[in-house]
């Protein structure tokens, strides 16, 4: 916990993005109760909400909401605390308020409680000796047990343990009640009774029973008449009780409370005679082995009060004084390189016995650090500080030396954290005196990097949280010359774990406490210039840690080496493997800081590391080895100086020798194989950047055959670690082939290049989708000298895997990865002419090419993990962008102008369609093709159209995931011919898609711009025409004709067609009824039927004899074999009947809506037939006839 309390921090951050707590705070961060006119207004008005349920919740709920604002800030309620009580306190007052009324106000009152705290608000309360009687009826009259009612019982119990300190006796309350025999209870009496009651409750109210015992007990009345009963009460039923059941845990959680406050507030020479009974009565109970963490808390808070109460109420005069503790006269005292030297403790010579009893009370508080629980050792360091304070000087070092034995490796993490909670008590008491620094100062740097490796994973997360803590406390204790000697290990100890802890709450509680030592002592070396980058918030982004902030902390020479092993001997063997990333990317940048010491220290230590028997340590060493030698190669070409200046003999064979090792060792195999592949990799391209003498060595071979098995065996590897080790070995072959597979000349050996590409064109035919995926991006890494005269195989065979086959149909990713091959081959050659193709892709070439990428935007393949072909499709966009614009740069006549206008037309098309990621993707590459301008892409049908639509200045605040921004320009296209038929086509999968905004947006701009055209024939005509020969081109491909069949039914619901339905038997409408009956022939899905149904319905509206064959298609769903299809179709017939009952005979449609309502559509099908039959001589429909199956030829 530590300096998360202190610095109200304890957010998780997520790795590569903002804390959001980060970015929220100083909005949270208030300066007044703004709302206390509100908050007025609903106390005002709880006199005429109460009675209605629905208000009072609506004005509980507001004032939780404002009120909760402040729990942060809850000081800030204090100028308001007053009128608010006195407001609901003249409620409470009034004898006319009802009871509902009264459990509202006190409800009120502890939410303002629960915010502000119950020891600052309770003061405000009236405590005058005429509140006594009214408040104790109040009290008398609740129901312990009604649940509604339990802030009304609470707040009664605080109140009346204000009540009961007015200073008079509390018989004078009772009048001459024994005088005259009466057998009403005494106040006294019944106060105690009520405590008693409510300790024994399960709600809250037993938390104010505690209160209300230790404000009662503790009056000098009260106690010598009622406190031995009181206590004989409570230790026989806490002995009574048990804690392996619920009510047991209840009672016992009572009794604890209150013994706990009451020898909190009772005077020592009260509580003093009943100590000893109460702690052995404490020891029989055996909390320590309780499971619940409420009474072990409990149980070390009373051992603690008791422990004080067998000690003198003294204050030890040996204990450490810093005295003044100006900010101002440490930092001057940085400057001037003096200190002043701290007030000499005072030897105390007074003797006095020590009972028996505190070693008891010791060793328990020393079982509470030790806890499961954090509350639990919280508790047990603030008892162990308290108790100390009151102890002679060789007993307080006795429990010093008892404290420091629990950072033993033995110990478990909780004692760890324990005795930091300890240590920070001690030391902020001023009861660890600088004489024990030496001792400590270790065990705190330990403590600071305690990471215990627990299962997958690791625990000490709160250790280091609570070391930070200490140092923070050891900042404030101690004079700047008691800490002198120390300051460059806690420094350099505060540093690492600000910039190098896994966890980021552990970060911030090292960065606030470097901060507080660099204010409080002065001496921390470079402190102002190391807060200023790694400040509390700065620290919240790991990897900016690890990459930036270390490599500006490195540049004080005190930190370097400190920070330098820190990663090596911690942190490159972290069970994260994402720790061993970023701790080997430190390295390499901290390299330029310590190039010597890293040659002549770090990598002799990390070789055998990586060759060692530990996984996560051979992981992490491997790839330190390749960053700091990378670095070092850096470096060297820096300084203009031979690579092997910074590597001597030993450690280029150790280098060397790291794959050989691991492969005699066999250990790529298994789970372990899917870490070392990878880092080898990465091992084996850095050493190749770094152009090591390796030349015409085996170990070229040997790393080849390497990357080569690992892309043949990538289907074999868990789908988390494919990506990594894929990326890494097509990484990992380019620099080697780059490095070591070419002459001075940049040629390579023919035979060397043919195997090669040879071997990979052939397993690009393999049966498995990851081997396909591995050497299609192997080919596409391949540098061109290695391409030279072998690029026509590689386009065609890359090309071979995008086609799509019945047994290829699934593999999505192979695809994918072979359009990044495609153009990554095309960037490496470049474009060259006809006459010479070797030099480049020829005109042949393009033509091909933009045919792949055209064919694979319309891949729209689906499995069990949704759209995957969009996958596919997001290749094809952003590698379309990428070809073109190269080619725009070198040989734009290369483009032709069908090429351009399939490419505008289909990336139209994308933009228009219903995911938000993939429209945005094919939004911004659309855009980025019509806005390049170096030179501009030739040949985009309707540039100055497309540029008036969308104008360059909108293009980066257009966002293209929002559908109402992207709906209104995109509809905007439908009037340009070439976008026409594409722009409707993605419309259609939009507008009949399931996202409420998406086809809300979509549908609204549609019918808006077919209602602006309508007053154009050519324009109507050519919209209706494009969407029959979507419907067409479409038909039976559920993915467009299921949507198109909605939008349709959306478009006839809203007049788009208006304009037609005057005419006669309009060619437009029997065309679509035509194409309407062909898309549901023997179909069984029944959304599609359902859709169908509401188009025919709307069809109903268009003149001639279109309407009895609309009638005639819908008489015939009314037989459907499925019975919710003819449940369905009598329903909207029904609708459609009462809607256009104008065009019907009035008689006819009041006859057939009655049939179409009383009928039974799920029934027996010869019945229901039978009522069709009926209602097609009705409207004078031609009757449908059965079949048989026999008589079909």
């Amino acid at each position: 916990m530590a300096l998360e309390d202190l610095n109200d921090e304890g957010l998780e951050l997520e790795e590569g993005g903002f804390n959001e707590y980060d970015l929220v705070m100083k909005d949270n961060n208030l300066e007044t109760f703004s709302e206390h006119r509100e908050a007025k207004n609903l106390i005002d008005s709880l006199r005429d909400v109460y009675g209605d349920q629905v208000s009072r919740e609506k004005a509980i709920e507001k004032f939780i909401c404002i009120m909760d604002r402040y729990q942060d800030q809850p000081h800030l309620l204090d100028p308001h605390l007053e009128w608010m009580l006195h407001s609901l306190l003249d409620m409470l007052q009034d004898k006319n308020s009802p009871p509902a009324l009264v459990h509202l106000t006190f409800k009120f009152l502890y939410i303002i409680t629960k915010v502000r705290g119950y020891k600052i608000f309770l003061r405000l309360f009236p405590h005058e000796v005429t509140d006594v009687q009214p408040v104790l009826d109040m009290l008398a009259l609740q129901n312990p047990k009604d649940c509604e009612t339990w802030e009304t019982r609470y707040m009664l119990l605080l109140w009346l343990s204000m009540t009961c300190l007015v200073p008079f006796d509390l018989a004078r309350f009772d009048g001459n009640l024994a005088e005259t025999g009466s057998t009403r209870m005494s106040v006294m009496d019944h106060i105690l009774e009520m405590a008693k009651t409510y300790l024994l409750v399960s709600d809250k109210a037993q938390d104010g029973a505690p209160v209300l015992v230790s404000k009662f007990i503790t009056r000098p009345d009260v106690t010598r008449k009622r406190m031995a009963d009181f206590l004989d009460w409570t230790l026989t039923t806490l002995s009574a009780s048990n804690f392996q059941s619920m009510e047991g845990v209840i009672v016992m959680s009572g009794m604890l409370q209150a013994l706990a406050q009451l020898f909190k507030h009772g005077k020592r020479e009260d509580c003093l005679p009943y100590a000893g009974t109460v702690f052995m009565c404490l020891e029989k109970c055996r909390l320590s082995e309780s499971n619940q963490t409420l009474l072990r808390k409990l149980g070390v808070k009373l051992v603690q009060r008791l422990g004080l109460t067998f000690l003198k109420t003294k204050v030890a005069h040996w204990r450490y004084q810093r005295g003044s503790r100006s900010l101002a006269a440490n930092l001057q005292v940085s400057t001037q390189g003096h200190a002043r030297p701290a007030n000499s403790a005072v030897e105390d010579d007074e003797e006095y016995d020590i009972p028996g009893e505190i070693e008891n009370v010791i060793e328990q508080l020393l079982v509470g650090l030790k806890d499961k629980d954090t509350i639990v050792r919280w508790s047990a360091a603030k008892g162990m500080g308290r108790i100390t304070g009151r102890l002679p000087r060789e007993l307080a070092d006795d429990v010093v030396g008892s404290v420091l034995d629990c950072f033993s490796f033995q110990e478990t993490d909780n004692a760890w954290h324990g005795g930091c909670l300890a240590l920070a008590e001690l030391g902020r008491r001023g009861l660890l005196l600088p004489s024990r620094l030496p001792d400590v100062v270790p065990v705190l740097l330990k403590a600071l990097t305690y990471d215990e490796k627990r299962g997958a994973c690791s625990v000490g997360s709160n250790v280091r949280d609570a070391a930070c803590y200490v140092c923070w406390a050891f900042a404030r204790a101690y004079d700047p010359l008691e800490l002198r000697p120390f300051v460059n290990e806690i420094a350099s100890a505060l540093v690492i774990a600000a910039v190098f802890d896994r966890a980021v709450n552990c970060r911030k509680a090292a960065s606030a406490a470097f901060q507080e030592n660099v204010g409080r002592q002065g001496t921390f070396p470079h402190g102002i210039e190391i807060l200023t980058a790694a400040d509390y918030f700065s620290v919240g982004n790991r990897a900016n840690c690890f990459q930036n902030i270390s490599v500006y902390i490195a540049g004080f020479p005190e930190y370097t080496l400190p920070m330098i092993d820190h990663l090596v001997s911690k942190k490159i063997n972290h069970w994260d493997s994402v720790i061993r990333d970023l701790s080997s990317k430190a390295l390499h940048n901290l390299t330029p800081q310590a190039p010597e010491y890293m040659m002549n220290n770090v990598l002799p230590r990390l070789l055998p590391l990586a060759m060692g028997t530990d996984l996560h340590t051979r992981h992490g060493a491997i790839l330190a080895c390749a960053e700091i030698t990378h670095a070092l190669s850096k470096l060297a070409t820096e300084n203009n100086r031979p690579v092997i200046h910074y590597f001597n003999e030993e450690t280029l064979e150790g280098l060397k020798m790291i794959h050989q090792e691991l492969s005699a060792r066999q250990l790529y195999r298994g789970l372990g194989g899917e870490l070392m592949r990878p880092a080898v990799c990465t091992l084996i391209e850095k050493l190749s950047y770094s152009k090591l003498p390796y030349h015409n060595n085996l170990i070229i071979d040997g790393w080849l055959r390497l990357i080569n098995d690992s892309l043949r065996s990538l289907h074999l590897f868990s789908s988390t670690s494919k990506p990594k080790i894929k990326e890494a070995v097509v990484s990992a072959l380019a620099a080697l082939c780059n490095e070591y597979y070419q002459n001075k000349q940049r040629e390579t050996d023919l035979v060397i290049q043919a195997d090669l590409v040879n071997q990979y064109l052939l397993e690009l035919e393999s049966n498995e989708e990851m081997i396909r995926c591995g050497f299609s991006l192997a080919l596409g890494a391949l540098p061109c000298f290695m391409l030279k005269s072998k690029l026509q195989q590689v386009l065609e065979g890359l090309r071979k895997i995008t086609c799509i086959t019945p047994v290829t149909l699934s593999f999505v990713e192979a695809r994918r990865d072979a359009l990044k091959a495609i153009a990554k081959v095309c960037q490496t050659v470049g474009v060259g002419t006809k006459e010479s193709q070797a030099d480049g892709i020829c005109k042949e070439d393009v033509n091909l090419i933009y045919k792949t990428f055209l064919d694979c935007m319309n891949d729209y393949t689906t499995d069990s993990r949704g759209d995957v072909g969009a996958w596919v499709r997001e290749a094809a966009m952003t590698r379309l962008v990428e070809i073109t614009l190269l080619l725009a740069k070198t040989k734009p006549e290369l483009i032709g102008t069908d090429v351009c206008r399939q490419m505008m037309c289909c990336l139209a098309q994308q933009s228009a369609e219903k995911i938000d990621r993939f429209r945005a993707h094919a939004g911004s590459a659309f855009l980025t093709l019509l806005h390049f301008n170096n030179p501009p892409v030739p040949h985009i049908p309707h540039r100055e159209d497309l540029e008036r639509i969308f104008p360059r200045s909108q293009a980066k605040t257009l966002n293209w995931k929002a559908p109402s921004q992207v709906f209104p320009l995109i509809t905007q296209l439908l009037g340009l011919p070439p976008y026409q038929y594409h722009v409707l086509l993605g419309l259609t999968v939009s507008v009949g898609g399931l996202t409420e905004s998406t086809v809300k947006h979509s549908a609204q701009n549609l019918f808006q711009y077919v209602r602006k055209i309508q007053g154009d024939t050519d324009c109507m005509n050519s919209l209706c025409a494009t969407l029959l020969k979507v419907f067409h081109d479409n038909l039976r491909n559920d993915r467009v004709s299921n949507p198109l069949l909605k939008m349709l039914d959306q478009m006839l619901a809203n007049g788009c067609f208006d304009v037609f339905t005057a005419e006669e038997n309009h060619p437009f409408a029997l065309e679509l009824l035509s194409l309407c009956k062909e898309e549901i022939k023997k179909s069984k899905d029944i959304n599609k039927l359902l859709s169908s149904i509401a188009v025919f319905c709307g069809m109903i509206q268009f003149h001639g004899d279109i309407r009895n064959k609309v009638l005639f298609q819908l008489f015939l769903l009314l037989c459907h074999q499925y019975p919710i299809i003819r449940k369905a179709t009598a329903t909207q017939v029904y609708e459609m009947l009462v809607t256009y009952d104008d065009i019907f005979d009035p008689e006819s449609v009041d006859e057939a809506t009655a049939i179409l309502s009383d009928t039974c559509w799920d029934t027996d099908l010869a019945m229901v037939r039978e009522k069709r039959n009926y209602l097609c001589d009705l409207m004078k429909v031609p009757k449908p006839t059965l079949i048989s199956k026999g008589t079909v030829q």
